[in-house]
């Protein structure tokens, strides 16, 4: 294994895209929240991204015995990084991510130390738990613009849509269980699709994507946001219906549906914060 094929190996560890999403995110709180240029926004951006890059390696190395059976082309499967050095990888960038949360406001970072706990523990604890582990990832997902918006000392600016994340990204990874059911029984886990069958998981994510669904308006009827909102919002909403639809039949098509209309949910209240 040369030393360009480790590289290569350790920063498919991160899924870096992910990670440079996910401090995008943070940066759309900070900017929801009506401080986007604000030094914390920036520290909080790079936090989020490191921490997200450390909380992607760290699954790997937990489960690597899964991807095996469901992505062996994945760096440690393939022999690209051994288990320790993607432990140690996780570590180093659970540093940096930590020397950056401390110096924000203390609400972040109580958010960042809740944060730090569930990505390490998730693997471990929850991941195999019925609904736990989804829980904890939909948390994640929503605590970026949480946590953005808590870097700028506006924490509950970024609250509803927050809420609107955590809920979209709940059934986006109980579909993607559903995806995934071959490796996860093979390997012993006892998530949502396997512990009450894949269809009636399928229709627990479509309801909670319909709770989303029917609060997208929220901040519109609130006077939070103008017309501008909804014009973007709306799609959004029509897409990942489309996605609860189509899982029922392709579960990894409807996942991805789902990813691009979160994107556009996201886009709905930059624009609706921007034209406000």
């Amino acid at each position: 294994m040369t030393l360009g094929e480790r590289l290569r190996g350790l920063l498919e560890l991160c899924r870096p895209a992910n990670a440079v999403v996910a401090g995008v995110l943070t940066l759309i709180g900070a900017y929801v929240a009506g401080r986007p240029f604000a030094r914390g926004a920036l520290v909080a951006a790079f936090a989020t991204v490191f921490a997200t890059a450390a909380g992607n390696a760290i699954n790997d190395y937990f489960d690597r015995e899964i991807d095996a059976i469901n992505d062996p082309g994945r760096p440690i499967p393939r022999g690209a990084v051994p288990p320790r050095g993607a432990l140690a990888f996780s570590a180093v960038l659970f540093a940096a991510a930590i020397v950056l949360a401390l110096l924000l406001p203390a609400f972040a970072i109580g958010v960042a130390v809740v944060n730090l706990v569930a990505l390490v523990a998730y693997t471990k604890l929850f991941k195999g738990l019925p609904g736990a582990g989804n829980a904890v990832v939909a948390y994640l997902g929503g605590s970026t613009f949480l946590f953005g918006a808590a870097a700028v000392e506006r924490p509950f600016a970024a609250a509803v849509l927050f809420a609107l994340a955590a809920l979209s990204t709940f059934a986006r990874e109980v579909i993607k269980d559903v995806e995934d059911v071959a490796g996860d029984r093979e390997e012993g886990l006892h998530t949502l699709p396997i512990a009450v069958g894949e269809r009636r998981a399928c229709w627990l994510g479509a309801a909670v994507l319909a709770v989303a669904i029917l609060a997208s308006p929220l901040p519109y009827l609130r006077d939070l946001f103008g017309v501008a909102y909804l014009v973007v919002v709306v799609p959004a909403d029509f897409v990942m219906a489309y996605a609860a639809y189509a899982a029922f039949d392709d579960p990894a098509r409807a996942q991805g549906l789902l990813k691009y209309g979160m994107f556009l949910a996201a886009a709905a209240f930059v624009v609706g914060r921007a034209l406000v």
